[in-house]
Formats: C-alpha cells, sequence, structure tokens
C-alpha cells in the first residue's frame, strides 16, 4: 500500500511529494521544491517520524520551483536522483532559471539515472510507471501508480488546469496530446496529485476541466 504526502514550497506554491510503502517503508521523494530551513526542518520532521527509507528522488520536470531542494536531499539522504533525458538542459541552467526570480540557489547535483518509459522503479511491491508527457516542457513525466489509482501529474495536468506552454519547450498541441492520449485514457478514479493547487480525478478532469471539453 502506498501513502503520499504533499507539502506546498517555496515562492511559486509548489507541491512536493514524499511516497511510500507502508511495509517496506521505502519512499520517493517527488518535485523536491524546498527552499529554506523551515521547509528543509518540516521534511526532515515527517520522513524522521514514519522512519522512511528515502530511496528514490524524481523529478517530473525541472523547472526551478521543482528542483531548489535537489541538492539539500540528495546529500541529506543520498537518494538515487532520476530526471527527464530531454529536460537536462533546464537542469544545466538552473542558475539563470533562478536568475530570472531573483533566487540565489546552489548547483544542482548531477542526475544518478535518466528517465525513460522503460524505466522500471518500484515502491515496496508497488512498481512505478513513467508515462512521457511533454508539452510543459519537452521532457516531462507523469508517474503512475496502477495498483494504488495515483498519479503525480507535476505540471501537465491540474484540478480544472493545464500546465502552460509559454516557457521554454513548451507546446500547447503537444501538452493537450499528452494529456488525452497518456492521461485520459486512465481509469476515471484514478487520483491525480499535480505539481501545484488541488487534488483531483481523472474522471473530474474529464467532465470539469474547461481546456479539456
Amino acid at each position: 500500500m502506498i501513502s503520499v504526502k504533499m507539502f506546498t514550497f517555496n515562492i511559486f506554491m509548489e507541491n512536493t511529494y514524499v511516497l511510500w510503502d507502508n511495509e517496506s517503508k521505502e519512499a520517493a521523494i517527488i518535485d523536491p521544491g524546498v527552499s529554506t530551513k523551515s521547509e528543509q526542518d518540516v521534511v526532515i520532521g515527517f520522513i524522521s517520524t514514519l522512519d522512511l527509507n528515502i530511496k528514490y528522488m524524481i523529478n517530473t520536470h525541472c523547472h526551478i520551483d521543482h528542483i531548489l531542494g535537489c541538492k539539500f536531499l540528495k546529500e541529506k539522504y543520498n537518494p538515487v536522483f532520476y530526471v527527464p533525458e530531454e529536460d537536462i538542459i533546464l537542469l544545466d541552467n538552473a542558475q539563470q532559471q533562478a536568475q530570472m526570480f531573483d533566487i540565489i540557489m546552489d548547483k544542482v547535483p548531477v542526475p544518478d539515472q535518466l528517465i525513460s518509459e522503460t524505466t522500471k522503479l518500484s515502491l515496496g511491491n508497488s512498481p512505478i510507471k513513467f508515462l512521457f508527457t511533454p508539452g510543459h516542457t519537452k521532457g516531462e513525466y507523469c508517474l503512475y501508480f496502477e495498483t494504488e489509482r495515483i498519479c503525480i501529474t507535476g505540471d501537465v495536468l491540474f484540478k480544472e488546469g493545464i500546465g502552460r506552454t509559454d516557457l521554454w519547450g513548451g507546446d500547447y498541441k503537444t501538452l493537450i496530446n499528452s494529456i488525452e492520449t497518456k492521461l485520459l485514457n486512465l481509469p476515471d478514479d484514478v487520483i491525480i496529485y499535480p505539481g501545484h493547487g488541488d487534488v483531483s480525478s481523472i474522471g473530474h478532469e474529464k467532465k470539469f476541466n474547461p481546456f479539456l471539453n
């Protein structure tokens, strides 16, 4: 059984997720947006309280708001660090991204592995399926836990919204195609956990998302 904890961090109100298998305590940190000492303390306290083993750190994509905590969490827990191959250029230009928002940040660590749709990871006995969903960036992936009906959608699909396409690598038609071919064919009861805003479901977005109707 996989559990999910959502934290909303940094000036961009980005959702950072900790997912873990309740039996094995194997855990993954998704899109670490931790940006301040107080936010670091919140995450450390949560992980310590549940005695989680941080096995993976995974970025759905590499915009600045989703990578602010990568260095700290890599150094703290040394998880295997996964990013989309097509988003390496964003990671390499993290300092330039930060400067656009007058943010000072340390150099982001080099990824250990690159994500593809053939990447096979699991937490306990729960496999993670990687869905290639470009359009917000060139390389973004969503993470789907089929048995648990959970999907981490990054900045692809929000509650009654979609990701921006006016940033580097963004393309509206590509994003809509990703959503329609990779996400809307998931079961209606799949809960989506987006990179910003509230939790939703595939069924809800089919009915109420104005960009999809």
